[in-house]
């Protein structure tokens, strides 16, 4: 049986189709239909939620510190960066006291001259540890700094996207950084 039914200032409207039976309006089934597919739309989302949650992230950030900033108001930033993903690139950074961030690496391999870069790369499946004799972070024209504070270094990835630390401020010359001891 077909019926004709539309907006009530359509007569007429599109035509739809009415079924009698196992699915007919209020019926027992009709709300069995009903439950089943409210299961079936559960479980996926939770299948969807599952599966997220079991990707990890393809950058992580670990043990960071910035030296106290001498004099003339710049300093160096070093961390440990992990890449369980793909080859990526380091492309910016900002920390939480403002300033200007610029990569330094050696010029040459086992040289001690350095030199600033437009990006960092880290290989695929690696561990890239920004130290003062490697790759690390020059950070000039920064607010104040105080020894034994935390400030927020935040780097910007190519592929892995934004990802931000707690860095320690503290003086190696004094014995107060731990980034060696790990």
């Amino acid at each position: 049986m077909q019926e004709r039914r539309g907006p009530p200032e359509v007569p007429g409207g599109p035509a739809r189709h009415r079924y009698r039976g196992w699915c007919h309006r209020g019926g027992p089934d009709r709300r069995s239909a009903a439950a089943a597919c409210a299961l079936l739309a559960g479980a996926t989302a939770l299948g969807g939620c599952a599966q997220r949650a079991s990707a990890a992230p393809s950058i992580q950030l670990g043990t960071a510190y910035v030296e106290v900033p001498t004099s003339g108001g710049s300093t160096e930033a070093y961390l440990v960066i992990r890449n369980n993903g793909p080859t990526d690139r380091l492309t910016s950074a900002r920390t939480s006291v403002g300033g200007r961030v610029t990569f330094r690496e050696p010029a040459r391999p086992g040289g001690t001259a350095m030199e600033t870069v437009p990006d960092l790369g880290i290989p695929a499946d690696s561990l890239l540890r920004l130290s003062p004799d490697g790759s690390h972070l020059l950070i000039t024209g920064a607010g104040p700094m105080k020894g034994g504070t935390q400030i927020t270094l935040t780097l910007v990835f190519a592929r892995g996207g934004t990802v931000s630390v707690a860095a320690e401020v503290t003086n190696p010359e004094s014995g107060g950084s731990s980034y060696f001891l790990n």
